[in-house]
C-alpha cells in the first residue's frame, strides 16, 4: 500500500509563533528572523513516484536528501487537474470561492505573494503561470520579477502544441513580452526557469527576504529528452508524434530531481541555507497513462480523478537546522493551508480585504511541533474540459487519511464513503448496514459539513 494512514480527531487552532532563526545575527536576513521560502511546485508528479514517498521506478535521490534531512509530511491533499489546484494552492480557497474558468484567475483575487508583499519580502515567480492575464495578473499577484510560460490562458489546458513550448525551444514571458527565438532556439525551458530563480536568490540573499515560486512544467506530456539525454540535440518539438508516448517520462522524473539538488546546492553556497525553507511539492496526480511501482504494487497514475491517486501529494520541507531531520509528519494538510502558513512565516495577517479564505497553518509542523491541524480536508472539484463546472460532474468531498465521504451533488460517487486504508483505490464503497456507530456518527457529521460549504 503506498498511503501513508494515520487516525485523527479534532481540529485546533492555536496562535503561531515562528521561532527566531539561528546563524550568524550580521546577515541582513538572519536578523529579520523570517525565512526566506521557496516554493518548488512539480507538474502532474503523483504520490507514488518519488522514492521517498516508496516509489520503485524512479530515482530521486536528491528529493530523498530533503526528506531524509528535513520533514515529510504524508498527508497533503491538492485537487484532480492542475488549475484548480493551482487555483486553491496560491489563494487559500476551496474552488467554489475563486473557480470559474480553466487558467483564467480573476484579477480581484489575491494570493500568498501578495502576503509576503505586505511583509516587505521580494518575491519571484518563475516556470508555469496558468492564471492568464500576463504582466499585469502577475504583479497584482504579488510578484516583482518574473520568468514564465502560459502567461495567457491559450491552449493552456494542455493541448500538445502547448505543451511542446515547455521543454525545447521554449516560448518564454518575461517582463510584459515574450523572449525572441533567439534567445530560446537549442535552449531547455526548466534550465531558463532554474537560472533565472539563481539569478534572483544571488541578487536578493543579503537584502529583504525574499520568496521564490518554481512551478516547474516537468514532469508534463510533451514527454521529450532533457539536455542530459543525447536526443535532445536533435529532437525537433514540432514533429508528430502522440502524448501518449511515455519513453522519455523517467528522464524527465530524474532531470527534476537533478534542478531540485541544484537548487538545494545554491542557498548552500551563497551561505542562506539556514535561513531559507525549501518546499517540495506537485499540483496533482501523474498522467493516467504512467504506471509506476510503489511500495511492492502498481500504481495509476491519478490525473484528472478525483481518487487519492490524483490528490495525495507528495511534500517536503527542508531548512538545516530549523526543520527537524529524518520527520514524517501525519498531520492532514490541504492546498487551501498554504496561504495561512506563509502568513505565519512571514509575520502578517491575512487582510479581510482577501476575502474568505479556508486554511490552517501548519508553520509549527514545519520546526517540529506536533498538534493536530485539521480532522478533515475538503475538495470542490469542478472538472475540466467540457464538463467544467456542469453540476452533473462537480466532485464534492470530504476525507481524513482513513476515510472518504462523498457528497450527494457529486455523481457517479454520490454519497458513497469508502475506508482508504482498506481499499485506497476505492472501488468498493461501505453500505451504511457495515458502519460502526463511529463511522455513522463521522459519516453524518460530514454530509452536515458539506453542506455548509457552498
Amino acid at each position: 500500500m503506498f498511503c501513508f494512514f494515520s487516525p485523527l480527531t479534532g481540529c485546533h487552532k492555536q496562535e503561531i509563533k515562528i521561532p527566531e532563526i539561528p546563524g550568524d545575527t550580521t546577515s541582513p536576513v538572519i536578523s529579520s528572523s523570517r525565512l526566506n521560502v521557496i516554493l518548488i511546485l512539480a507538474d502532474d508528479v503523483g504520490y507514488e513516484v518519488p522514492s521517498f514517498c516508496g516509489g520503485q521506478s524512479y530515482q530521486t535521490p536528491n528529493i530523498d536528501f530533503m526528506a531524509a534531512n528535513g520533514t515529510q509530511f504524508t498527508n497533503c491533499y491538492g485537487s484532480a487537474l492542475c488549475s484548480p489546484s493551482r487555483f486553491m494552492l496560491l489563494t487559500g480557497k476551496y474552488n467554489f470561492r475563486n473557480y470559474a474558468t480553466w487558467g483564467v484567475m480573476d484579477q480581484s483575487q489575491r494570493t500568498f505573494a501578495n502576503i509576503f508583499k505586505l511583509a516587505g519580502y521580494t518575491t519571484c515567480a518563475s516556470g508555469k503561470w496558468q492564471f492568464d492575464g500576463g504582466d499585469n495578473s502577475i504583479k497584482l499577484f504579488g510578484f516583482d520579477k518574473y520568468r514564465v510560460n502560459n502567461a495567457y490562458n491559450l491552449n493552456s489546458g494542455g493541448s500538445e502544441e502547448t505543451a511542446n513550448q515547455f521543454y525545447k525551444n521554449p516560448q518564454i514571458y518575461e517582463n510584459g513580452s515574450y523572449l525572441p527565438d533567439s534567445e530560446t532556439n537549442g535552449k531547455y525551458g526548466q534550465d531558463m526557469f532554474r537560472d533565472y530563480v539563481f539569478d534572483f536568490i544571488d541578487s536578493n540573499a543579503n537584502k529583504n527576504p525574499f520568496f521564490v515560486y518554481w512551478a516547474l512544467d516537468l514532469c508534463h506530456a510533451a514527454f521529450s529528452p532533457t539536455p542530459d539525454d543525447a536526443a535532445f540535440a536533435s529532437w525537433d518539438p514540432n514533429a508528430p508524434r502522440s502524448l501518449n508516448d511515455t519513453l522519455y517520462f523517467p528522464e524527465m522524473v530524474t532531470y527534476m530531481d537533478k534542478l531540485i539538488g541544484e537548487l538545494v546546492n545554491k542557498v548552500k553556497d551563497v551561505g542562506i541555507a539556514d535561513s531559507t525553507i525549501i518546499i517540495f511539492t506537485a499540483d496533482n496526480g501523474t498522467a493516467n497513462i504512467i504506471h509506476s511501482s510503489t511500495n511492492g504494487i502498481i500504481v495509476p497514475g491519478g490525473k484528472s480523478l478525483p481518487l487519492n491517486l490524483g490528490t495525495h501529494m507528495p511534500f517536503v520541507a527542508y531548512c538545516p537546522g530549523l526543520v527537524p531531520a529524518g520527520r514524517k509528519d501525519t498531520s492532514l494538510i490541504s492546498f487551501a493551508d498554504f496561504m495561512a502558513t506563509f502568513a505565519d512565516i512571514a509575520k502578517v495577517s491575512i487582510p479581510a480585504s482577501y476575502g474568505t479564505t479556508d486554511g490552517v497553518s501548519f508553520a509549527p509542523q514545519l520546526t517540529g511541533q506536533q498538534y493536530i491541524l485539521r480532522d478533515w480536508v475538503f475538495n470542490h472539484y469542478p472538472g475540466a474540459g467540457k464538463y467544467e463546472n456542469d453540476p452533473k460532474h462537480l466532485r464534492r468531498w470530504m476525507q481524513n487519511a482513513v476515510y472518504k465521504q462523498y457528497d450527494t451533488t457529486a455523481n457517479p460517487k454520490g454519497g458513497k464513503f469508502y475506508n482508504l486504508a482498506a481499499d485506497p483505490f476505492e472501488q468498493n464503497p461501505l453500505n451504511n448496514s457495515e458502519l460502526t456507530t463511529e463511522e455513522k456518527a463521522l459519516r453524518k457529521s460530514w454530509f452536515k459539513t458539506m453542506s455548509t460549504l457552498h
